[in-house]
């Protein structure tokens, strides 16, 4: 039987420092190389196969992947929050780290990010992201607006400054200073650029989306449109990574984990270390579906609120609903079938919402 080779790697900008161990835990390689595609493919290369190589998840972590893909017989970029606290422990410098990876890999201990098989895929993925960063950063300068007004005894809600025709009218509300119309120029034409970001990014995301068909699929759904159909498309980017329904939903922040010590009771909470921004595109995307009303996830939403549960639990079940329905209609290539959402509720394993806190 041959040897396996570990081989972790701490990548940075300009180098990237790279440790190697055998698969009985001994320390035979380490090398310090530029973070190029050539010198990184040499060093890899260097070590006898079968070789596994892994890295913690950054910036970098993608290009790396594909440029040492067919170089390795496994790769991996790993979640640094799950190995921070033993990686941590005694020294640390860069060829310190780097053997860690390796021994953490070897050992089963690290947690794998998931990545986009294609260059395209993860192109759009990018689209997404950057995209409700936009979002973030116009809303950010709203705020800040709204609080500079708020100063000056001025309570107004964004839609009263977006267009900039309604501004000379706030402007008249307020006390007559130079520098304070100064300051409100600066932070609207910050505002006015963060606009037009958002909809230049939201059109050729729309455009990206319509290209893709498990999309347009998803959009027939009650509660999703192209934004959210893309988010979810984008950052699940395939549904054959979770091996059931519970899975899933954890992974969106809607799922429950079980707490328990010393024989004392179970407590349920909503997983807390999530993608915020894939939370908040299924919790809303239920929002829209219950205000919606005529549509079979509202149907259960009233009746899980009739049979006791809050309103806030019987919405996040029904996003639940909804990510199993995107989930099975992914993995079946089938169209939106109002008739079948629901149909499997009865059968579910997981523990009732209403228990959870």
């Amino acid at each position: 039987m041959k040897r396996v080779h570990y081989i972790g790697l701490d990548v940075h900008c300009k180098e990237t420092e790279m440790a190697v161990i055998t698969s009985g835990g001994r320390l035979v390689k380490r090398a310090r190389v530029p973070s190029t595609v050539p010198a990184l493919v040499e060093a890899v290369s260097s070590i006898p196969r079968p070789r596994h190589v892994v890295l913690e998840e950054g910036t970098l972590a993608d290009w790396v992947i594909r440029s040492l893909t067919s170089h390795a017989d496994e790769i991996v970029a790993c979640d640094p929050r799950r190995n921070h606290l033993i990686a941590k422990d005694s020294d640390k410098d860069d060829p310190i780290d780097a053997e860690k990876q390796a021994q953490l890999y070897r050992g089963g201990y690290v947690k794998a990010v998931h990545h986009a098989e294609t260059f395209d895929r993860a192109v759009f993925k990018q689209h997404v992201g950057l995209y409700h960063d936009r979002v973030r950063n116009r809303v950010r300068q709203a705020n800040r607006i709204m609080a500079q007004l708020r100063r000056h005894g001025l309570m107004v809600h964004e839609n009263a400054f977006a267009e900039p025709k309604t501004r000379s009218e706030l402007l008249g509300r307020l006390p007559d200073n130079r520098t304070l119309r100064a300051q409100l120029a600066c932070l609207w034409s910050g505002y006015d650029v963060a606009v037009k970001q958002v909809e230049t990014m939201r059109r050729l995301l729309i455009r990206l989306a319509r290209q893709e068909a498990q999309i347009r699929r998803f959009v027939e759904i009650p509660g999703i449109r192209w934004v959210r159909a893309s988010t979810f498309f984008a950052y699940v980017d395939t549904p054959w990574r979770f091996r059931n329904k519970s899975a899933l939903w954890k992974y969106l922040g809607i799922g429950l984990e079980r707490r328990t010590s010393g024989g004392g009771p179970v407590q349920l909470h909503v997983v807390r270390q999530v993608n915020r921004c894939l939370k908040t595109t299924i919790l809303g995307a239920a929002i829209s579906a219950v205000a919606s009303r005529d549509n079979p996830f509202a149907d259960q939403y009233r009746r899980w609120v009739c049979d006791g549960l809050s309103p806030r639990i019987a919405r996040r079940n029904v996003a639940r609903s909804q990510a199993t329905v995107m989930w099975g209609m992914w993995k079946n290539g089938n169209a939106y079938r109002p008739e079948w959402v629901g149909v499997a509720a009865a059968g579910s394993s997981e523990i009732p919402l209403k228990k959870a806190r």
